[in-house]
């Protein structure tokens, strides 16, 4: 007898559907066809241990499984289930098989039939929905992740025999209900840190809430122990709160990644994602047979911080690229190549030399002549030229320190950061792909970063008194059109050129000694 089920294989943060077929007939031997990868052949072991443990047989016959369409490579143990469920179907074993017809069915058996957690179960509700099946049954710990997905009835079943049940008696199994954006809503703003926290610091502070307001990459230079780190945490906590749209598709690369935890909703806070200095190139872009999410598209729409930047290989940094310009990353291999989305804000941190104390205004700097720039040497110029500010960083005082006054609050600060945003989105509404200062082109620059004769010559004084690299011109008016916005002017400012060229640190010559 012929059945057929349905599952979902997951690609890039997309979902295909695939129909599994199963014949039970007259032979010898069980196979599994259509570019089944081993953890999918596996799963014949898990399903017959599952089926006979709960009492009901696997057939003796010759059993095939077909998984279509049998071009596109199937990987993971997520069709343990629905194939299990078609084989006992096939095989006479349970009624109302024509109701499998009406279902997308996903999940790992254990060898007692107990149902484990999958990957990617929000983009495969989105399919789901979108090719009008009834409903979606997929392990528990993923119900309310998929249940996001509105017009689809989602059930989520702990054991194989829920499943059987299911389908003698739908009542058996109450669909799992989200309120999605009341949940989203009431989750926005709930951060355990704050900017208040931080102990002196203003300048930094003001360095970053600049970095918000523009979408600039940002840089902070400064001995251990200063605060760098500490600061780039707190910066999600200032930009604008996620859109619903923003959200799901950030939930749905985490998903797709499995780094969403047991009975997840949407993703309701930016990403902030911080790898170690030892990830490799396929690490941080994403990478492998089938192409898995790496540590940029992690942190779509949210903020990617790579502590001791120069630390990292040469070879990872150089990768980040192409991303930072397009915001997104394309992987090919031989049969297939996938799009993942990688809009961040870069923020990086760094020691100014090999031992930390270089400018330090109390500590001597150890390292041997040359050291200094040769440790920033490790930062090339390509990628150095797409980060924006340069922030040097400073110990802070004891009597800051100790101080018992408290400093602006985040929430403060992010409503400065929004309503230069929205001044931003207005300007850029006719400009497809571009959304903040940080992403506008040379001819924009033109065309809307215009200066005064003043701000002319305070511009060329100060590329020639401090020897300023050729790539800091067009940096420093992004950033003075950032300034000028938080401060709710339309022109730019002296003032505001002014502050934007003490963010150029690095391309200051012979900054390094």
């Amino acid at each position: 007898m012929l059945v057929k089920t349905y599952g979902s294989a997951v690609y890039g943060v997309e979902a295909i559907t695939i129909t599994v077929e199963v014949n039970v007939s007259s032979g010898k031997f069980t196979s599994i066809v259509g570019l089944a990868d081993n953890a999918v052949k596996e799963s014949l072991e898990r399903m017959e241990s599952a089926i006979k443990t709960n009492g009901y047989h696997f057939p003796r016959t010759k059993v095939v499984v077909n998984l279509a369409p049998a071009d596109i490579r199937k990987s993971g143990t997520a069709f343990d289930l629905p194939i299990a469920i078609g084989t006992l179907a096939a095989s006479d074993q349970f009624e109302n098989a024509d109701k499998l017809s009406d279902y997308v069915i996903m999940g790992e058996l254990s060898l007692d039939g107990a149902i484990r957690p999958i990957k990617g179960a929000l983009p495969i509700a989105i399919q789901a929905r979108k090719e009008n099946f009834k409903g979606l049954i997929l392990p528990k710990q993923n119900a309310r992740e998929a249940a996001m997905v509105n017009n689809l009835k989602v059930y989520g079943v702990e054991h194989i025999t829920d499943v059987i049940n299911f389908f003698i008696d739908e009542n058996c199994l109450q669909p799992t209900i989200v309120n999605t954006r009341e949940e989203f809503a009431h989750a926005q703003s709930d951060y355990e840190i704050d900017f208040c926290d931080v102990k002196g610091q203003e300048n930094i502070k003001r360095a970053l809430e600049i970095a918000a307001a523009g979408g600039h990459n940002a840089i902070l230079i400064g001995p251990p122990g200063a605060g760098k780190t500490m600061l780039a945490k707190r910066l999600p906590t200032i930009l604008p709160p996620l859109t619903l749209q923003e959200a799901l598709e950030t939930t749905k690369i985490h998903s797709v990644a499995g780094k969403l935890p047991e009975n997840a909703t949407l993703i309701s806070k930016r990403p902030f994602r911080s790898p170690h200095h030892t990830i490799s190139d396929a690490g941080l872009v994403g990478g492998g047979g089938i192409p898995q999410p790496g540590e940029i598209s992690l942190a779509h729409n949210g903020v990617l911080f790579l502590d001791e930047l120069p630390e990292f290989k040469r070879t990872v940094l150089e990768v980040m690229r192409q991303p930072m310009e397009e915001r997104k990353i394309i992987i090919s291999r031989a049969k297939v190549a996938l799009e993942f989305p990688a809009s961040f804000m870069l923020i990086a941190s760094m020691n100014p030399c090999p031992c930390g104390f270089y400018s330090h205004p109390e500590k001597e700097c150890t390292c041997p002549p040359g050291a200094v720039q040769k440790y920033l040497n490790k930062i090339s110029g390509p990628l150095l030229d797409r980060i924006d500010l340069h922030v040097e960083v400073t110990p802070v005082a004891f009597s800051e320190l100790s101080s018992n006054d408290r400093s602006e609050k985040s929430e403060s600060i992010r409503e400065r950061v929004i309503k230069a945003m929205d001044r931003q989105s207005e300007r850029y509404k006719d400009n497809p792909g571009v959304y903040c200062n940080a992403q506008m082109s040379s001819k924009m620059l033109k065309e809307i970063c215009v200066i005064t004769q003043a701000g002319s010559n305070l511009l060329k004084v100060a590329m020639e008194k401090l020897n300023l690299s050729a790539r800091a011109y067009d940096r420093i008016l992004k950033v003075s059109k950032t300034i000028a916005d938080l401060a709710g002017s339309d022109d730019i400012k002296v003032e505001h050129l002014a502050e934007a060229i003490q963010y150029r640190s690095l391309d200051r010559e012979g900054w390094a000694g």
